[in-house]
């Protein structure tokens, strides 16, 4: 135990053991049964020298194949731009951590003051709060919400056609927290609004989920939806792909009361899953009942510009029984990362990066279904994700496909292939992809 970068003298060791009440520091682990201790060697591999780590990483790392990326289903391939990781990755944003004195944070305050107006402009809501892990315990969050919004009610309608990771995360949430969760039926691709009219004139409806562009990449109707929730004392819950609202009609405008979703389209890399940042935006009426904490700006005694943590909704700084979540906000690093790509953007940017990727990805559609064996899956509007179907075999089309530098889609059905398109994909990747699809 005494490794030449532990600082810990003999002495140290046995002082701290005698202080814990033990003898050895195998007598740490008494209450452990020797039946279960592992007693043999540990496989660690033997010491190497720093040029032959390195060399060891670098080895490791050729396994890695880069393909040019036509999947989705969540997680997008956008442009980051190069100032993004410079300015984030400065010391006094990467180790930073939550802003409880708001005195000596006025910086950390300032950007996610900026992150929340921006995201509430964004999605057409009042109130954003300073983000949380991903976009779907935004969405189990959002549920919690609803449901301690309205008391008595604990069920929550969730349309098929939302995300079934998403849906998962949901049902976990639910399962731990008294909540009764009800699928409204699917209906060639979009959300079957008659049934979910059925559901809510059963009664005791705390709120109801809907994804916009849905899981097939359809962009629904949601006309009247939010009147008729309204009408049952429910609330609209609305799952959206951040950037896609840059150019969709936003949450606000479908009169939704909670707008949640994932914020990674924001200039946030795949990286191999995260992390992430989900979003939450809502009605200045629902503020008091969002987790996670709210920053606003003020003066200070000498009229100066000044940024306080203005709401704080969980447990750790309320009364427990009065918090609607535990969840604990991130650091703020990704909502760092999301306000300097908004900010870096801007308007003008984010409408022209969501209309190449739904033009690009109408182009390809188009294109793709020239082949008879490649069909629309749904005739319904899309934006820049859509379903096809193929008459063949899809595992080999998608092998041939990775075999020259293409991630082709997700497999959504044996036949079915989920094809997704961002402003980084080239006419030239495209005319690939449908040349590979096209060939006999």
């Amino acid at each position: 135990m005494h490794m030449k970068y532990f600082p810990h003298t003999a002495g140290d060791v046995s002082e701290m053991l005698e202080r814990c009440g033990a003898d050895t520091l195998d007598g740490l682990y008494a209450d452990i049964p020797e039946g279960i201790r592992f007693k043999g060697d540990y496989d660690i591999p033997s010491s190497m020298s720093e040029q032959e780590i390195r060399l060891f990483f670098d080895q490791l790392a050729k396994q890695n194949r880069q393909l040019t990326c036509f999947a989705g289903a969540g997680v997008y391939d956008h442009y980051v731009p190069a100032l993004i990781p410079q300015i984030a990755g400065r010391s006094e944003f990467l180790t930073s951590y939550t802003p409880y004195q708001a005195e000596i944070s006025q910086g950390t305050l300032h950007y996610i003051f900026e992150y929340q107006s921006m995201m509430a402009e964004l999605t057409g809501m009042d109130i954003s709060n300073a983000s949380l892990y991903d976009g779907a315990t935004a969405t189990a969050e959002a549920a919690m919400m609803a449901c301690a919004a309205t008391k008595k009610c604990d069920t929550v309608l969730l349309s098929e056609t939302v995300d079934p990771k998403v849906a998962e995360v949901v049902d976990t949430y639910a399962h731990f927290h008294g909540m009764r969760i009800v699928r409204i039926p699917e209906s060639d691709g979009t959300t079957d609004f008659v049934q979910m009219g059925n559901l809510l004139d059963n009664g005791g409806v705390a709120g109801v989920i809907v994804q916009q562009p849905n899981r097939y990449g359809i962009v629904e109707d949601l006309q009247g939806v939010a009147d008729s929730c309204h009408a049952h004392k429910a609330l609209l819950i609305m799952n959206s792909i951040a950037a896609d609202l840059a150019v969709l009609k936003t949450p606000g405008e479908w009169g939704a009361d909670i707008a949640v979703g994932e914020g990674q389209s924001l200039g946030i890399p795949m990286s191999w899953g995260g992390p992430y940042i989900g979003y939450m935006c809502t009605t200045e009426k629902l503020m008091r009942k969002m987790p996670g904490r709210i920053v606003g700006k003020t003066q200070d005694s000498n009229g100066q510009r000044a940024f306080v943590l203005t709401l704080q909704a969980r447990e750790q700084h309320i009364r427990r029984q009065k918090a609607t979540s535990n969840i604990c906000s991130n650091q703020s690093l990704m909502a760092l990362w999301v306000t300097i790509y908004m900010a870096t953007m801007g308007k003008k940017g984010l409408r022209e990066a969501a209309q190449m990727s739904c033009d690009a990805a109408h182009y390809l559609a188009e294109a793709l279904c020239g082949d008879p064996r490649f069909t629309l899956t749904y005739d319904k509007p899309f934006f820049n994700e859509f379903c096809v179907t193929y008459d063949g075999n899809l595992d080999e089309l998608l092998a041939k496909l990775a075999g020259n530098g293409i991630f082709g889609g997700v497999k959504v059905a044996d036949n079915v292939l989920m094809i997704a398109v961002t402003e980084k994909r080239t006419k030239e990747e495209i005319d690939q992809l449908i040349s590979l699809c096209h060939e006999q």
